[in-house]
């Protein structure tokens, strides 16, 4: 990891201990307030992986004679499962196990969160975790800052839970068709990174096993305890999928497929005007990152001024949705 990435994560992880002294609170499990999670279908995903290269890891990587099946690494599900929306169909990597994917599109560095990884955690407690990576190359891969605060005295059991909010930056945070979203401004600055133009996507399991030589350890040297052994086929992190926020393609197109439809100021803060030709009534709704439904009107015409002082600051989406069937999304920054 580059110095400006370490020291990035120190920040993060001083900051977080400010936040509450007796470890930190970093956002908490789907549905709850605060979370970060988002909803496979939140109409802020606008691509999903097209590629995605398997290395299985063990099924118990301190004992690599353990096999489930007749396999010392696991096998359940394939590269196939990785793409596309997510779906539940997941490829699971084994202990250390890793997956490279890649897109139509590079992600870049947008607003807010650039893409989310999803898993399969049944109760979002049961959480399989792992590191993750971006290349711009396809060489050289950076991790993005991840920090463990679980308790490291006890190991966490075969079907034992963690707290998520001890938990940032790590995939598998989240319960099964919730991603857990990275922000590519986490790894800016960094030599070797163009985070406008990132090609790859890598997700590495982090090894529960607390014990050395087998433990992983987070960006602070903190070592991560997830529920080890998991000697099955699905053993180590599900792959369920990876879903893109902010892409090139998007950031090309944008401005002329939807030249139609001007909204202002963007970052808003109290009001939002909105303003298409007459001709084009439509419906209109707002939602928030997640893709929950924060507010709707029925049919808007010509100029339109939408009170956004109720909202609590983050990304939005608006979403018009014309006669014709055409439906259009816009981005919104709340101050």
């Amino acid at each position: 990891m580059k110095n400006s990435s370490i020291t990035k994560c120190i920040i993060a992880g001083l900051v977080s201990l400010l936040i509450n002294p007796s470890f930190a609170q970093f956002p908490p499990a789907a549905g709850q307030p605060g979370t970060t999670a988002m909803y496979m279908d939140s109409t802020a995903f606008i691509a999903w992986a097209k590629t995605c290269k398997v290395t299985r890891g063990y099924v118990n990587i301190a004992d690599t004679t353990v096999v489930y099946n007749g396999l010392n690494r696991a096998s359940y599900g394939s590269e196939s499962d990785a793409l596309g929306i997510a779906d539940n169909a997941v490829v699971s990597l084994g202990d250390g196990g890793s997956a490279i994917l890649t897109f139509d599109s590079p992600i870049v560095n947008g607003p807010g969160p650039d893409f989310a990884v999803f898993e399969n955690s049944l109760d979002g407690s049961f959480l399989e975790l792992a590191f993750v990576e971006v290349s711009s190359d396809s060489i050289n891969y950076f991790r993005f800052p991840a920090i463990s605060y679980t308790q490291t005295s006890t190991q966490v059991g075969t079907f034992g839970t963690t707290d998520p909010t001890k938990i940032n930056n790590l995939a598998g945070k989240y319960s099964v068709l919730y991603g857990t979203p990275f922000d590519l401004d986490t790894l800016k600055g960094i030599p070797g990174l163009d985070v406008n133009m990132i090609t790859h996507v890598k997700i590495i399991d982090a090894v529960g096993n607390i014990t050395a030589p087998y433990a992983s350890h987070d960006c602070l040297g903190n070592i991560v305890n997830d529920p080890w052994p998991t000697p099955f086929n699905t053993c180590g992190f599900d792959l369920d999928a990876v879903g893109v926020i902010n892409d090139l393609k998007e950031s090309v197109n944008e401005p002329r497929i939807h030249q139609d439809i001007r909204l202002y100021p963007n970052p808003v803060v109290n009001y939002l005007a909105i303003h298409f030709p007459v001709s084009s009534a439509c419906n209109f709704t707002l939602t928030n990152i997640a893709g929950a439904e924060i507010m709707k009107i029925d049919r808007i015409t010509s100029v339109a001024k939408i009170n956004c002082s109720f909202l609590a600051p983050g990304i939005y989406f608006a979403i018009f949705r014309f006669p014709d069937g055409t439906i259009q999304s816009h981005k919104i920054i709340k101050l």
